[in-house]
């Protein structure tokens, strides 16, 4: 089941905010599912077609909110004392790493996804003038 794969992951990992988790990461995983999901689809659509350039705005709200949700989530994981949670949170900070390493790429991929929105030529917007 999924409940048990779940249990696990979380205890080999000492990964508490998935069996209790903080109301503010809650509210990021309200943010994902009725925000970032729906973008998914959007963003397969545009890049699978090519030459959408009407993308770029939206990759880079999605990826800027989240890059801030990540960095919120790793200061967490790095900074904050786990040891009177309920569920096993990581101690040491090669535990705290290993977290850490699991979060890691979803900071990656949305930071590489904007600075392709950013400084990719193909998806900067010239504006032509009409002359007179």
């Amino acid at each position: 089941q999924l409940t048990d794969l779940l249990q696990q992951y979380a205890t080999a990992f000492r990964d508490p905010m998935m069996l209790q988790p903080p109301e503010w990461f809650k509210a990021f995983i309200y943010c994902e599912a009725f925000l970032q999901l729906p973008f998914f689809p959007v963003a397969a659509y545009a890049f699978l077609k090519g030459g959408c350039r009407w993308i770029r705005t939206p990759a880079i709200i999605y990826s800027t909110h989240v890059a801030t949700t990540l960095f919120a989530i790793l200061a967490h994981i790095l900074f904050h004392d786990f040891s009177k949670l309920e569920h096993a949170g990581p101690q040491t900070l090669r535990e705290r790493l290993v977290l850490l390493s699991f979060y890691l790429p979803y900071l990656l991929i949305p930071l590489l996804l904007l600075f392709t929105m950013l400084c990719n030529p193909h998806y900067k917007h010239v504006e032509k003038r009409k002359r007179k």
